[in-house]
């Protein structure tokens, strides 16, 4: 079931959406590409260069729109393929889920939401704990050798372990909201369930860094 959106302005029909939300929907992104998965690397003799290639092909994930939009560099979330600066404006917060008055949950509900009419997107996303990545996790314009080396740092992922940090790759449902980012979006590479290997198996081979 969707949702008809009349003809606002995009704030204006964001507001409304908050306050008469009918129908939600929950729905696989388009134009899914695909994680080669581990055994695929085994040929591989030397474990160092076998995990440097394990976590670059990780990284197609974690370098998608659908993770750099809510790891953003600056104070605002990032929308869309070409990762652009959310419309309309709001900042992250200190909490990371939106600012007084204009909280992520005005628009982002407990699910993703279809959206019908005069709008230039097909759905909403959301999720029950919708927020971003604390600006310390930021991976807009990082290489994938940094974003390596920064995820495994716990001052920069949330204070985790190699073995939390797997955990929350492979069964968070934020994480997961990636491969089911809602009508009109490219779902990240693969499935959770391939990505959380690639990083086990990345990890069990010494959690070698890319050198870019």
């Amino acid at each position: 079931m969707s949702v008809r959106m009349p003809v606002l302005g995009t704030l204006g029909a964001l507001r409304l959406l908050a306050f008469a939300l009918v129908g939600t929907g929950s729905s696989e992104g388009q134009g899914r590409t695909q994680l080669l998965p581990p055994e695929q690397f085994a040929r591989i003799a030397d474990q160092g260069a076998r995990s440097r290639a394990l976590f670059t092909e990780a990284a197609k994930v974690m370098t998608s729109p659908r993770c750099v939009n809510c790891h953003p560099a600056g104070n605002h979330p990032l929308q869309g393929e070409d990762e652009h600066v959310h419309e309309p404006a709001v900042a992250c917060g200190e909490a990371n889920d939106g600012v007084p008055g204009l909280h992520c949950s005005a628009c982002h509900t407990d699910r993703n939401v279809n959206v019908t009419g005069a709008t230039t997107y097909q759905s909403i996303p959301g999720s029950a704990r919708w927020s971003l990545a604390p600006v310390e996790m930021a991976w807009q314009g990082k290489s994938i050798g940094d974003i390596c080396n920064q995820i495994k740092d716990p001052k920069h992922n949330g204070g985790r372990d190699l073995a939390l940090l797997h955990e929350h790759m492979a069964t968070d449902d934020i994480v997961a909201h990636g491969w089911d980012p809602g009508a009109g979006r490219t779902a990240a590479p693969g499935t959770q369930k391939v990505f959380g290997e690639l990083i086990q198996a990345w990890i069990d081979t010494g959690a070698a860094c890319p050198a870019s």
